[in-house]
């Protein structure tokens, strides 16, 4: 069965108490179960990363793209959390996987927020985008990764 990476970025692991009006109350474990429940119901397994260092993160979407080559990860749903707005090295890790589908993620809407936050370095290289749905906005990406071939 192929599978859906998960990765998260800094910070993401204080999800339900960093911030809760931003971010809401729900943890990265609440996360992981949405996660694991809408990868059963859309036919794929799933496997979760979070790090709060960027090396982790580039390596797994390596990891990720010579296994999408081979026909077993169907792409990746990525929370870069702030490294968003500052991580050439995420971006060129994605771009360096060409044809591997990373679909960008962000509980809430970046462009409601600080000047800082409206600038991505991974919008350009992510097949799509998902902001401001809280941690649904995890299952909808991975329905979109799911429509991806």
């Amino acid at each position: 069965m192929k599978k859906i990476i998960v990765l998260n970025g800094p910070n993401l692991n204080l999800l339900g108490t960093r911030e809760p009006e931003k971010y809401g109350s729900s943890t990265l474990a609440d996360v992981e179960t949405l996660c694991i429940d809408t990868a059963k119901r859309l036919g794929f397994d799933v496997e979760f990363l979070q790090s709060n260092h960027e090396g982790p993160l580039i390596d797994k979407i390596q990891e990720a793209g010579l296994a999408h080559r081979a026909g077993t990860v169907q792409g990746i749903v990525f929370n870069p959390g702030a490294y968003t707005h500052t991580s050439v090295a995420l971006h060129d890790a994605i771009a360096a996987m060409s044809g591997l589908p990373v679909i960008e993620v962000h509980i809430s809407n970046v462009h409601a927020r600080e000047a800082f936050r409206h600038h991505s370095y991974i919008s350009p290289v992510a097949a799509g985008i998902v902001i401001g749905f809280g941690i649904q906005g995890y299952a909808l990406a991975m329905e979109g990764l799911a429509q991806k071939s």
